[in-house]
């Protein structure tokens, strides 16, 4: 633990030096610029390629998502890689956990065949290699933190790989989320010129309003599981002064529940039908 927090200290310091760090809440903005109904390609278009890779993205592109994202997580050399499970064998022809695998490792394995023969040989993206490849096209990306807890710091390597591309600033290029809620405090101290969503899974109880205020003290957006929204849930969010984007939504009669309800946008698989309206 002592190495850990050396780890962030140091990083903040770097942070601070290069004027990014900033008083909590200074700076801030409260939502991203974007005001259209937010169409967000979850995991990229995965409906339409194998999910968290550069085939997955790039049909995003072509199908003019406004946001794709993706699932980050750390290799056991230290480098932040692009995939939703915590381990390889799902979505790939290897096995092991991500953190046990060094990237040379991990840029073996054939990430697309399992979607299609069409995509076989597909890699595993890293971070640096997505925000390199798409931030100069017409499309955001939504950064998800999966299970930071198993990665100690990592939200203060993303925050500084932001900066370092100067993409820190950029609220209409890049959102921050997780389902770890404490690490996205830390994030937002860390970097709160970037907008920052809270995921929330499925309870039978739903988002009480403390809570909801909680999260309006440094999150941007609420993104909760789609069975959880109803219109309720959207005006005591948007009281609170944030917005709502559910997930996962791959029906057409969901999406328009979503868009009934009066959400700002949804999380998709399928690009298409964030463009209902």
């Amino acid at each position: 633990m002592p190495k850990i927090k050396t780890l962030l200290a140091g990083i903040a310091g770097v942070l601070l030096f290069s004027g990014i760090l900033l008083p909590h809440g200074a700076g801030a903005e409260t939502t991203a610029t974007k005001s259209q109904f937010l169409n967000i390609a979850h995991r990229g278009a995965s409906g339409y390629a194998p999910e968290n890779t550069i085939a997955a993205f790039d049909k995003a592109v072509t199908m003019k998502a406004d946001y794709f994202e993706v699932d980050v997580q750390r290799s056991k050399d230290g480098h932040l890689v692009i995939l939703h499970d915590n381990t390889v064998d799902r979505t790939t022809d290897g096995t092991g956990y991500i953190g046990d695998l060094t990237l040379e490792e991990i840029k073996q394995l054939d990430a697309g065949s399992w979607f299609g023969e069409e995509f076989a040989g597909e890699p595993i993206p890293t971070l640096n290699e997505v925000l390199d490849r798409y931030r100069s096209k017409n499309i955001g990306i939504l950064i998800e933190l999966k299970s930071p807890e198993l990665y100690p710091g990592i939200e203060a390597e993303v925050a500084l790989l932001l900066a370092q591309k100067k993409l820190d600033k950029r609220t209409d290029k890049i959102i921050v989320q997780s389902f770890n809620h404490d690490v996205m405090k830390n994030y937002h101290r860390l970097q709160p010129t970037i907008p920052v969503g809270v995921l929330v899974s499925y309870t039978p109880e739903g988002v009480s309003d403390e809570q909801l205020r909680q999260f309006s003290t440094y999150a941007d957006y609420v993104n909760p599981n789609q069975r959880l929204v109803n219109h309720d849930l959207v005006q005591r969010v948007h009281a609170n002064g944030m917005k709502i984007t559910p997930y996962t939504i791959r029906a057409e009669s969901e999406a328009r529940q979503m868009m009934a309800a009066g959400v700002d946008g949804v999380i998709t698989d399928f690009p298409e039908l964030g463009r209902l309206r």
